[in-house]
């Protein structure tokens, strides 16, 4: 059973200083139908503008996950963490039982783009942490490369909570398989390009929830970058 999420039906705000695409409700846009997803909380597609962030502000409770796109991220948060994130690299903040950050581009002339997720932790009141690691191309075209899990497995950045974050880049014309054991559900999220999911069309952006299917094939109709969650 795949259940599509269009692009375009998301919750969409322009700040002016960020153009944000909302997959599920957050701040302003609240969707009863499309609230979260399993453990899947968050996922924000962001653009912030050359210059421009999010200013300190304070978390509980939620594992988040960065991933840049194009451009870079400024981070600073309360524990003393401060770097840049670039595209291909992963950042994880298990915000526990609180943490503060602010998030900012720190070039003046270019954008970055963005996708910042949350997952709910598997308990409350985590002491907080950080991580930081880049996945080289190499390791992730024409496969799924493991980038979060709650074990680390394969130097992954470790969640807490029962998911595992796939990240894979696809030349045109190639596929790539994931078996989902029983019981197991999946959001399969494309980042750029267009694909196939089990014959299922999905486009830039588009986002599908998946239950009930035990093989995952995806085809690339053009050259894409798709990041695939293996949840409870």
């Amino acid at each position: 059973m795949i259940h599509v999420r269009r692009a375009a039906d998301r919750g969409h705000a322009d700040h002016g200083w960020l153009d944000t695409f909302h997959t599920f409700s957050f701040a302003d846009y609240s969707d009863a139908e499309h609230h979260h997803f399993r453990s899947l909380r968050v996922i924000n597609e962001d653009r912030v503008a050359p210059g421009q962030g999010f200013g300190m502000h304070g978390h509980r409770d939620m594992e988040i996950v960065t991933y840049v796109l194009e451009g870079a991220l400024q981070h600073k948060d309360s524990l003393g963490n401060g770097s840049i994130l670039r595209p291909g690299e992963f950042q994880r903040m298990s915000a526990g039982s609180g943490i503060r950050h602010s998030e900012f581009n720190p070039s003046p002339t270019e954008p970055v783009h963005l996708y910042q997720i949350w997952l709910f932790p598997n308990e409350h009141g985590l002491k907080p942490s950080y991580e930081q690691k880049a996945f080289a191309e190499e390791e992730r075209i024409g496969r799924f490369r493991v980038v979060a899990s709650p074990d680390g497995a394969d130097g992954s950045l470790t969640i807490q909570q029962d998911a595992r974050v796939f990240l894979s880049t696809l030349p045109a014309g190639q596929s790539v398989t994931h078996e989902l054991s029983a019981g197991r559900h999946a959001w399969l999220q494309v980042l750029r390009g267009r694909v196939s999911l089990n014959d299922t069309p999905l486009d830039t952006s588009d986002g599908a929830a998946i239950s009930e299917e035990q093989l995952l094939t995806v085809h690339a109709d053009q050259p894409a970058e798709i990041m695939l969650f293996d949840m409870a």
